[in-house]
This record gives C-alpha cells, structure tokens and sequence, in this order.
C-alpha cells in the first residue's frame, strides 16, 4: 500500500468513526499505531484534517428554521463583509461564490423570527447592495462527507 493511499484509507475510515482509536485503525489497515498516528499527525499539519467534531443534529436543539442568504456585496468589502458574517453564531456555512451573487450564508434558527432579527442585522451592513434569501422546506441530504478514490497498488 502507498502512503497515498494509506492517508485516503485513514480518512475514510475516520469519515466512517470519526472516534475510533489509534489501534483500531490500525488494526483495519493492517499497519501499526505509530504508522496511524504519524500519519494522523501529518494530515493535521497539512491542514487535509481540520479536526475531530460532532455532527449536530440542530433540529434537536430547537433550530427548526434552516435559510440560504444570497448576498450581493461591495467588491471593495467583499473580505470584510465576510468577516462580519462569521461574527453571527447562526452561520453554519460562508461562501465566497462566483454568478449573480458574491457570497452564500447558510444559517439555523430557533424560529422566522429569530431568521428575520439576524437577517435584518446582516442586511443593514451598508457593503451589501442586494440579497436574496431561501428558506429550505426539507433537508434532502445535511453535512454529507464522501469517501476519497483509492488507486490500486499495482
């Protein structure tokens, strides 16, 4: 097996149990703790694993309102206005993004009204020119992570 490919299997296998432990990752790829765990390491160095989290049901803590905000924003302020959205805990996603629009915010609420105050909030930043905002009706598919190809060792 390539190191390639033993860092696509490590990080599979951590998509798939983000909480197994070192010797059972090992254990499943049939290479040592101590090749896991340098590995493990590397990859967080490289920035390639951001870190271990929960998947958040937020649902189940009372944010039954889920909004896409579109935002047209200042080119000059592009960064800025960015910085600011991240300020607001409700954002679960920022994107800087290419078409109509600059950039997209994902946001969980408790409620519209909770989503109307921070949307209200946000749009009053003089940086941002227009915006469109989408309530989801259903969650089709939420914080999806697909396994990486792995080539065959020939």
């Amino acid at each position: 097996m390539t190191y390639e490919n033993l860092d696509k299997l490590l990080t599979n296998a951590l998509i798939g149990n983000g909480r197994a432990s070192l010797r059972s990752l090992g254990e499943d790829l049939d290479v040592s703790v101590t090749t896991i765990s340098n590995h493990l390491e590397d990859l967080r160095n490289e920035g390639a694993i951001g870190g271990f989290t929960p998947v958040i049901n937020y649902e189940a803590f009372g944010y039954d309102v889920t909004a896409v905000l579109q935002l047209e924003v200042d080119g000059t302020d592009l960064e800025g206005v960015v910085e600011r959205l991240a300020e607001h805990d409700n954002f679960i996603d920022i994107y800087e993004v290419t078409g109509d629009f600059d950039v997209v915010a994902i946001g969980k609420y408790r409620n519209t009204d909770h989503m109307n105050d921070t949307i209200k909030n946000v749009l009053s930043d003089a940086a941002i020119n227009d915006s469109n905002t989408s309530v989801v009706l259903n969650e089709a598919v939420e914080n999806h992570q697909f396994d990486l190809p792995v080539e065959d060792d020939e």
